[in-house]
């Protein structure tokens, strides 16, 4: 059975760090392009970073550029978010998904919830001033 299992979330002070990873098992995972997203409190999920089956491009939202980086091991089926310089906005709940349809394509990480298949549980991200 396929599953997805982030980690790594927690508590921390404004201007700290974090590291999240998100475990996979049951696929395929080299093959997959594998996204991040967040989902505030009252606010819809969003897209924040995501990385080619490959690991040779991430992506970014234009409001983490600099202080989000995206990397995965595909030896150890893991992706990971690495989240620098926290910020109360930062907080939310923390999604990694897999893109199904990218096995065996090359084009770009895509953007939309709609368009990512499978997910994992989340991990809250609680950021205090």
């Amino acid at each position: 059975q396929a599953q997805l299992v982030e980690s790594g979330g927690g508590l921390v002070q404004a201007g700290g760090s974090l590291r999240l990873s998100c475990a996979a098992s049951g696929l395929t995972f080299s093959s997959y392009h594998m996204g991040w997203f967040r989902q505030a409190p009252g606010k819809e999920r969003e897209f924040v970073a995501g990385i080619t089956w490959s690991g040779t491009t991430a992506y970014y939202a234009d409001s983490v550029k600099g202080r989000f980086t995206i990397s995965r091991d595909n030896a150890k089926n893991t992706v990971y978010l690495q989240i620098n310089n926290l910020k109360p906005e930062d907080t939310a709940v923390y999604y990694c998904a897999a893109d199904w349809s990218s096995r065996g394509t090359y084009g770009p990480v895509r953007r939309l919830v709609s368009e990512y298949n499978f997910w994992g549980q989340g991990t809250q991200v609680t950021v205090s001033t």
